[in-house]
């Protein structure tokens, strides 16, 4: 039987990650200098999402978006911190993906709270088509993943995501962010299906 090699992908955070590696890095040694470990920051970054998302809640959607975009380079220093002590593990990686979905799901959380309390059920279902189409770009990847699939593809990952949502909450323009988000993460989630159901033939 002819061998397969799979080829995986890099991703945009990918390229991030190396990117920003220089200033991440000194950063980081910084930290662990001080004591702190990369769970802490990993807490860290989904206390002030929270906070974020109370903000976001009350209607105070420019001030609500400032915090959620200082919490994105804070949650980014986790992995980096992990890195640079040398003791990266399984857990603490799922612990990172996990805290990464509670953070977004209160997010939209506190968006969805705003409009309802403003009646609005058109926003109020976009707010939930866009937090289903983000949570569903995770879920594909971790489920082909756990099949022995690669599912590194698609136009909205984490990353994008928040630089799509957090423009859209400091410009006070939620809506144009949550329209993006409902089309194009359920788009990526799609495209994951179809590029894990292209492996799955393969294999046969």
């Amino acid at each position: 039987m002819e061998n397969i090699v799979k080829v995986e992908k890099i991703s945009f955070t990918d390229r991030l990650r190396t990117l920003f590696k220089g200033v991440l890095d000194p950063i980081g040694t910084f930290l662990n200098g001080l004591g702190l470990t990369p769970n802490t920051m990993t807490m860290l970054g989904l206390a002030g999402n929270v906070v974020g998302a109370f903000f976001l809640a009350r209607g105070q959607i420019v001030l609500g978006g400032i915090i959620v975009l200082v919490m994105w380079p804070i949650d980014a220093l986790d992995g980096t911190m992990a890195r640079l002590r040398g003791e990266p593990s399984d857990f603490g990686a799922f612990v990172d993906s996990v805290s990464d979905r509670y953070a977004e799901l209160f997010i939209f959380g506190g968006l969805l709270y705003y409009f309802a309390s403003l009646n609005d059920l058109q926003a109020s279902m976009l707010v939930f088509l866009a937090a289903a189409g983000s949570i569903l770009v995770s879920y594909t990847r971790a489920r082909a993943e756990g099949l022995g699939y690669s599912a590194k593809v698609g136009m909205l990952t984490r990353v994008e995501r928040y630089f799509v949502l957090a423009p859209g909450l400091l410009f006070n323009i939620p809506l144009v962010s949550l329209w993006i988000l409902a089309i194009f993460a359920n788009f990526t989630a799609l495209q994951r299906i179809l590029y894990v159901r292209s492996q799955a033939h393969r294999d046969f």
